[in-house]
């Protein structure tokens, strides 16, 4: 089983290697953004226009944005584990005894994030 990091590690190989950190971080930002796009345009046309769903083509959809998401996340100067392990403690703050409708709809985001 591949772990975060050797991913985030091997997709960085094909990371073009002339653009400055910033230029890394934007790239991904929006890689992501179009990426996304591409995976509801697809639930979309199975939901709402008849499509049947592809699922290898949506799973092969969030492969890229998996890489947008490595991307950005060395843009940042972290790796994909790290970014996952904040996520589960961030989701264990606010739902620590699992997901609760009630503190879904009345969280506080303020406590979500460091400042």
């Amino acid at each position: 089983m591949m772990k975060a990091n050797d991913y985030q590690k091997q997709a960085l190989r094909t990371l073009n290697p002339s653009l400055s950190k910033s230029e890394v971080l934007i790239n991904g930002v929006m890689g992501l953004c179009g990426e996304s796009g591409e995976v509801i345009d697809l639930v979309k046309k199975h939901l709402a226009q008849g499509h049947e769903l592809n699922r290898e083509k949506l799973a092969k959809e969030l492969g890229d944005v998996a890489w947008y998401l490595a991307e950005t996340a060395y843009a940042l100067d972290y790796d994909l584990e790290s970014i996952f392990q904040m996520n589960l403690d961030k989701l264990a703050q606010r739902y620590p005894d699992g997901f609760e409708k009630e503190k879904s709809m009345n969280r506080n985001d303020e406590t979500d994030y460091v400042k």
